[in-house]
């Protein structure tokens, strides 16, 4: 999750997970999404305004049901198909590119430890969070 607010350093909150569920699903359910939304909640102490994109399992009654219950939680849905319109997007590509890019993975582990550190790094580097909303062409204004 890619933050921003006007004149405070961008963050970067992550989560990735190595295990599958206990329901054999690999990637996040709806409720991880929501246990990431409340860590951050916590983490930036005040509202979120939260760009989504159309991922299935950011539009699931549950997820829905989750908004609709926080005062504290505000989502804009992109457009249908918008890569280019959200910053996580270069976060991704920044991974791809720098971090992944020509290594041999030995192990699930070893991937995750390389996707990690990445992202620690990723993370301590405001001005490539920064890079990846100026890519978007979008822009933050004070309310």
């Amino acid at each position: 999750m890619a933050c921003y607010k006007p004149g405070q350093r961008s963050r970067l909150i992550y989560r990735p997970r190595l295990e599958a569920r206990p329901d054999g699903r690999k990637s996040f359910a709806w409720s991880d999404y929501r246990d990431l939304l409340i860590a951050a909640h916590r983490q930036l102490s005040g509202p979120i305004v939260l760009v989504w994109d159309n991922l299935n399992t950011h539009l699931t009654a549950g997820m829905r049901a989750f908004i609709a219950d926080q005062d504290w939680l505000t989502v804009v849905q992109l457009p249908t198909y918008a890569p280019d319109l959200n910053p996580v997007e270069g976060i991704w590509s920044l991974l791809r590119r720098c971090f992944l890019a020509n290594i041999a993975f030995t192990s699930p582990e070893h991937l995750i430890r390389t996707v990690r550190q990445g992202l620690r790094t990723i993370q301590y580097r405001s001005d490539l969070i920064d890079g990846c909303l100026a890519e978007t062409g979008l822009f933050l204004t004070s309310a």
